[in-house]
């Protein structure tokens, strides 16, 4: 069942409360791109969209390359590879985002649904 069938059975209040509650619990897109842009090394845009598992590979290549970067640059060639994922994922983020939303609308939905 998707997430408009779910909405057309609730009444008035409760679609009012999964409203405010989806906005109460949202992602912002503009929040997962500035922590990109500024932070994107790190992982952190990575962490933000709930994907914790690769933004702590992240942090870590981009640690070991830093603490190898001064044996020979051999730092510089992680640190060129998460630089390359950090960009692929300028492209990926939006959707990552959306997706979040869109688990969380369906959450909030299924409880709602579930007291009636």
């Amino acid at each position: 069942m998707s997430n408009l069938q779910l909405k057309q059975e609730l009444d008035g209040k409760q679609l009012a409360i999964a409203q405010s509650e989806l906005e109460n619990n949202k992602k912002s897109t503009v929040i997962a791109y500035v922590l990109w842009f500024f932070l994107g090394g790190l992982g952190a845009h990575r962490f933000f969209a709930g994907k914790t598992g690769s933004g702590l590979i992240m942090l870590g290549l981009w640690g070991l390359g830093w603490a190898t970067s001064w044996i020979f640059g051999i730092g510089f060639i992680l640190l060129f590879f998460v630089y390359v994922w950090v960009l692929v994922d300028a492209f990926l983020l939006h959707g990552w985002i959306n997706k979040f939303n869109q688990r969380k609308e369906r959450e909030i939905l299924l409880r709602l649904a579930n007291t009636q």
